[in-house]
Protein backbone atom coordinates (compact mmCIF):
# COMPACT_ATOMS: atom_id res chain seq x y z
CA UNK A 1 0.00 0.00 0.00
CA UNK A 2 0.96 3.12 -1.14
CA UNK A 3 1.05 6.35 1.35
CA UNK A 4 -1.19 8.04 -1.01
CA UNK A 5 -3.39 5.04 -0.52
CA UNK A 6 -3.26 5.02 2.93
CA UNK A 7 -4.70 8.66 3.51
CA UNK A 8 -7.16 8.46 0.38
CA UNK A 9 -10.44 7.02 0.88
CA UNK A 10 -11.94 4.96 -1.66
CA UNK A 11 -14.19 7.04 -4.08
CA UNK A 12 -17.09 4.96 -3.41
CA UNK A 13 -16.66 6.43 -0.04
CA UNK A 14 -15.74 9.63 -0.57
CA UNK A 15 -19.29 9.51 -2.56
CA UNK A 16 -20.97 8.74 0.48
CA UNK A 17 -19.28 11.34 2.57
CA UNK A 18 -20.56 13.94 0.17
CA UNK A 19 -23.68 12.69 0.15
CA UNK A 20 -23.98 12.62 4.11
CA UNK A 21 -22.51 16.31 4.25
CA UNK A 22 -24.89 17.47 1.65
CA UNK A 23 -27.82 15.95 3.25
CA UNK A 24 -26.74 17.55 6.84
CA UNK A 25 -26.59 20.76 5.44
CA UNK A 26 -29.99 20.70 3.67
CA UNK A 27 -31.44 19.80 7.24
CA UNK A 28 -29.76 22.53 8.68
CA UNK A 29 -31.23 25.25 6.57
CA UNK A 30 -34.57 23.58 6.93
CA UNK A 31 -34.23 24.23 10.24
CA UNK A 32 -33.32 27.60 10.44
CA UNK A 33 -36.06 28.35 7.64
CA UNK A 34 -38.67 27.07 10.20
CA UNK A 35 -38.16 30.49 12.62
CA UNK A 36 -37.28 32.56 9.94
CA UNK A 37 -39.97 35.31 9.91
CA UNK A 38 -41.73 34.54 13.01
CA UNK A 39 -42.50 36.68 15.90
CA UNK A 40 -42.36 36.13 19.16
CA UNK A 41 -46.26 37.17 20.73
CA UNK A 42 -44.15 38.91 23.25
CA UNK A 43 -42.54 41.06 20.33
CA UNK A 44 -42.97 45.07 19.84
CA UNK A 45 -42.34 47.10 16.74
CA UNK A 46 -39.78 49.29 17.52
CA UNK A 47 -38.67 52.99 15.80
CA UNK A 48 -35.60 52.43 13.74
CA UNK A 49 -35.18 56.10 13.74
CA UNK A 50 -31.86 57.27 14.65
CA UNK A 51 -30.50 60.25 15.68
CA UNK A 52 -28.10 62.64 13.45
CA UNK A 53 -24.85 63.58 14.09
CA UNK A 54 -22.00 66.81 12.90
CA UNK A 55 -19.33 68.10 14.12
CA UNK A 56 -18.10 71.92 13.89
CA UNK A 57 -14.80 72.75 14.99
CA UNK A 58 -14.00 70.94 18.60
CA UNK A 59 -17.67 70.75 19.63
CA UNK A 60 -19.98 67.79 18.64
CA UNK A 61 -23.49 66.54 18.13
CA UNK A 62 -24.50 63.64 18.55
CA UNK A 63 -28.09 62.09 18.39
CA UNK A 64 -30.18 65.24 17.23
CA UNK A 65 -33.69 64.31 16.64
CA UNK A 66 -36.93 66.11 17.01
CA UNK A 67 -39.11 64.80 20.53
CA UNK A 68 -42.20 62.68 19.49
CA UNK A 69 -45.03 64.37 21.11
CA UNK A 70 -45.96 62.63 24.66
CA UNK A 71 -49.20 63.26 26.45
CA UNK A 72 -49.09 66.00 28.83
CA UNK A 73 -45.89 68.00 27.66
CA UNK A 74 -47.76 70.47 25.41
CA UNK A 75 -45.94 69.66 21.92
CA UNK A 76 -48.00 69.16 19.53
CA UNK A 77 -45.15 68.67 16.50
CA UNK A 78 -48.28 70.11 14.33
CA UNK A 79 -48.35 73.81 12.33
CA UNK A 80 -49.17 76.71 14.56
CA UNK A 81 -48.01 74.23 17.76
CA UNK A 82 -44.27 73.66 19.40
CA UNK A 83 -42.10 70.93 19.30
CA UNK A 84 -38.77 69.86 21.19
CA UNK A 85 -35.17 68.92 19.99
CA UNK A 86 -32.99 66.19 21.66
CA UNK A 87 -29.71 65.98 21.94
CA UNK A 88 -26.27 65.79 23.17
CA UNK A 89 -23.33 68.53 22.91
CA UNK A 90 -19.62 67.61 23.53
CA UNK A 91 -16.80 70.08 24.09
CA UNK A 92 -13.32 68.23 23.01
CA UNK A 93 -11.66 71.11 23.48
CA UNK A 94 -8.95 70.75 25.85
CA UNK A 95 -9.12 74.68 27.03
CA UNK A 96 -11.56 76.87 25.48
CA UNK A 97 -15.19 76.88 26.66
CA UNK A 98 -17.80 77.69 24.23
CA UNK A 99 -21.28 78.38 24.43
CA UNK A 100 -24.58 77.93 22.10
CA UNK A 101 -25.36 81.14 20.88
CA UNK A 102 -28.92 80.52 19.26
CA UNK A 103 -30.48 78.05 17.13
CA UNK A 104 -32.13 78.89 13.75
CA UNK A 105 -34.96 76.42 11.71
CA UNK A 106 -37.37 77.53 8.93
CA UNK A 107 -39.56 75.41 10.90
CA UNK A 108 -40.13 78.55 13.45
CA UNK A 109 -38.59 80.41 16.05
CA UNK A 110 -36.29 78.25 18.45
CA UNK A 111 -36.42 79.20 22.74
CA UNK A 112 -33.11 77.61 24.46
CA UNK A 113 -33.79 77.17 28.03
CA UNK A 114 -30.60 76.89 29.77
CA UNK A 115 -30.30 74.29 32.74
CA UNK A 116 -31.18 74.85 36.37
CA UNK A 117 -28.97 77.59 38.18
CA UNK A 118 -27.47 78.77 34.56
CA UNK A 119 -27.76 82.16 32.33
CA UNK A 120 -26.63 80.68 29.40
CA UNK A 121 -25.74 77.33 27.57
CA UNK A 122 -22.04 76.98 27.90
CA UNK A 123 -19.70 74.08 27.14
CA UNK A 124 -16.66 74.12 29.37
CA UNK A 125 -13.80 72.29 28.10
CA UNK A 126 -14.14 68.63 27.82
CA UNK A 127 -18.07 68.78 29.16
CA UNK A 128 -21.57 67.50 27.72
CA UNK A 129 -24.49 69.51 27.95
CA UNK A 130 -27.77 67.39 27.15
CA UNK A 131 -30.97 69.11 25.46
CA UNK A 132 -34.17 66.99 26.57
CA UNK A 133 -37.91 67.78 27.05
CA UNK A 134 -39.30 66.41 30.44
CA UNK A 135 -43.35 64.80 30.55
CA UNK A 136 -45.12 67.73 31.36
CA UNK A 137 -42.24 70.03 30.91
CA UNK A 138 -43.14 74.08 31.31
CA UNK A 139 -39.68 74.75 31.40
CA UNK A 140 -38.82 74.19 34.79
CA UNK A 141 -35.49 72.33 35.86
CA UNK A 142 -34.34 70.60 38.87
CA UNK A 143 -30.93 71.89 40.26
CA UNK A 144 -28.48 68.80 39.45
CA UNK A 145 -24.67 67.98 38.32
CA UNK A 146 -25.95 64.98 36.13
CA UNK A 147 -26.14 66.83 32.60
CA UNK A 148 -29.02 63.92 31.41
CA UNK A 149 -30.66 64.88 34.70
CA UNK A 150 -30.13 68.75 34.36
CA UNK A 151 -30.94 69.44 30.77
CA UNK A 152 -31.14 72.06 28.75
CA UNK A 153 -34.84 73.02 26.98
CA UNK A 154 -34.46 73.77 22.89
CA UNK A 155 -38.52 74.44 21.63
CA UNK A 156 -39.93 75.51 18.61
CA UNK A 157 -42.72 77.36 18.69
CA UNK A 158 -44.79 78.79 16.18
CA UNK A 159 -44.27 75.70 13.50
CA UNK A 160 -44.67 76.62 10.36
CA UNK A 161 -45.69 72.95 9.03
CA UNK A 162 -46.44 70.15 10.78
CA UNK A 163 -43.19 67.84 11.69
CA UNK A 164 -43.63 64.25 10.32
CA UNK A 165 -41.74 61.04 11.37
CA UNK A 166 -39.65 59.86 8.45
CA UNK A 167 -38.52 63.36 7.44
CA UNK A 168 -35.69 65.40 8.42
CA UNK A 169 -35.32 69.57 8.52
CA UNK A 170 -32.76 71.61 8.56
CA UNK A 171 -31.88 73.16 11.71
CA UNK A 172 -28.42 75.30 12.41
CA UNK A 173 -26.50 75.06 15.30
CA UNK A 174 -24.60 78.67 16.19
CA UNK A 175 -21.72 78.13 18.79
CA UNK A 176 -19.89 81.37 19.83
CA UNK A 177 -16.55 80.11 19.29
CA UNK A 178 -16.81 77.11 17.11
CA UNK A 179 -19.05 78.76 14.39
CA UNK A 180 -22.30 77.08 12.76
CA UNK A 181 -23.23 73.87 11.68
CA UNK A 182 -26.53 72.72 9.49
CA UNK A 183 -28.09 69.34 10.67
CA UNK A 184 -30.81 67.63 8.69
CA UNK A 185 -32.38 66.26 11.37
CA UNK A 186 -35.13 63.42 12.01
CA UNK A 187 -37.68 62.53 13.86
CA UNK A 188 -38.33 60.20 16.91
CA UNK A 189 -40.91 57.96 15.40
CA UNK A 190 -42.44 57.79 18.93
CA UNK A 191 -42.36 54.43 21.35
CA UNK A 192 -42.87 51.26 20.65
CA UNK A 193 -45.59 50.20 18.64
CA UNK A 194 -47.09 46.72 19.66
CA UNK A 195 -48.02 44.17 16.32
CA UNK A 196 -51.34 43.29 15.59
CA UNK A 197 -52.32 39.74 16.00
CA UNK A 198 -52.17 39.34 12.24
CA UNK A 199 -48.56 39.53 12.36
CA UNK A 200 -47.85 37.33 15.31
CA UNK A 201 -47.37 33.87 14.72
CA UNK A 202 -49.29 31.43 17.49
CA UNK A 203 -47.75 27.51 18.66
CA UNK A 204 -49.06 26.16 15.74
CA UNK A 205 -47.56 28.30 12.94
CA UNK A 206 -44.05 28.32 14.43
CA UNK A 207 -43.97 24.48 14.85
CA UNK A 208 -42.36 22.24 11.56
Amino acid sequence: MTALNAVTAPKGARRRMVTVAALAAGAAIALSGCGAGQIAQTASQVAAVNGNHADVGRIALRNVHIVYPAEGGGYTNAKGGKAAIALSIVNNGESVTDQLASITTDLGTVKITPAAGKSAVELAPQQTVVAAPRQGDHGSRPAADDPEANPILIEITGLTKDITPGLTYNVSFNFKQNGTVQVQVPVDAGTDTERHESDKSGPAESEH
